[in-house]
C-alpha cells in the first residue's frame, strides 16, 4: 500500500506555507523558536487552515467537522454589498498572482500577475491594499472580504512580513510591496476590513479555484 500523501502548514517559521514533504517542512521550521505547524491529509483542508489561526487546529488530531446548522446559524450570510480579494500562488516560491472581484456577481474588478517567486501571504498582502486603493478612489462604503488572517495582521501594522528574499528574479513584486507600504502609510480610509468565514461560506468568491 502505497503512503498517504500529507501537507504541511507552516504558520510561523523560515519560510511559512504549505509543504508536500515533511523534509520540506523540517526546513523551514528547523531552530525557528515559536515555530507552528501541523500536517493535513489534503490541500483543502491545509489552505483553509493555512489562512486561519493556528490556535483553532494546533489540539485537533482531525481536520473540523462541517458546521451544525446552529453553528452556521452564528456566522449568518456574507454581506453581498462588497468586493472580494485573494492571492494563488503556484508553489512556495512561485508564480503568484492576486485579484478583487464583486463578491455578488464575482465580476473581475482588478488582477494582478503572475509575478515570478512571490507567496500567497504576499500576494493576499497586496491584494487586500489593492482593494483598499480602489475603494478609495471610486468612492465606496462597501465592506473588504479577505480569507487570510496573515494579510489582515500585515495590513494593520502596515508592512509586509515576509521572510521571502529579493532577488533579480522578483524585483517588481518587491516594488509593489513597498509602493503598498508606502500607500498604507500616507492614505486615510474607513474601509471595514472582515475576515471570510470559509468553513461557514465555502470559498471565497475570489478564489481562483486551484485545488
Amino acid at each position: 500500500m502505497s503512503k498517504k500523501e500529507k501537507f504541511y502548514v507552516v504558520w510561523e517559521g523560515h519560510r511559512p506555507g504549505i509543504y508536500t514533504s515533511w523534509a520540506d517542512c523540517q526546513v523551514a521550521v528547523k531552530g525557528y523558536s515559536g515555530a507552528k505547524f501541523k500536517s493535513f491529509d489534503n490541500f483543502a483542508t491545509a489552505k483553509k487552515a493555512f489562512n486561519e489561526d493556528y490556535n483553532d487546529y494546533k489540539n485537533k488530531k482531525e481536520a473540523p467537522k462541517i458546521l451544525s446548522a446552529s453553528e452556521l446559524k452564528k456566522y449568518g450570510e456574507p454581506n453581498l454589498y462588497s468586493i472580494a480579494v485573494d492571492a494563488a500562488s503556484s508553489g512556495n516560491p512561485g508564480k503568484m498572482e492576486y485579484r478583487g472581484v464583486d463578491t455578488q456577481t464575482k465580476k473581475q474588478l482588478f488582477h494582478q500577475g503572475p509575478f515570478l517567486q512571490g507567496t500567497n501571504n504576499i500576494g493576499e498582502f497586496l491584494a487586500l491594499v489593492h482593494g483598499l486603493a480602489y475603494l478609495k478612489q471610486h468612492k465606496s462604503d462597501r465592506i473588504l472580504y479577505t480569507d487570510s488572517r496573515i494579510a489582515m495582521g500585515w495590513v494593520k501594522k502596515k508592512q509586509c512580513n515576509t521572510k521571502l528574499k529579493q532577488s533579480a528574479k522578483n524585483a517588481k513584486l518587491f516594488e509593489l510591496v513597498e509602493r503598498a507600504i508606502t500607500w498604507l502609510k500616507s492614505n486615510t480610509y474607513d474601509t471595514k476590513i472582515v475576515k471570510w468565514e470559509t468553513k461557514a461560506w465555502g470559498e471565497i468568491p475570489a478564489d481562483f479555484g486551484r485545488k
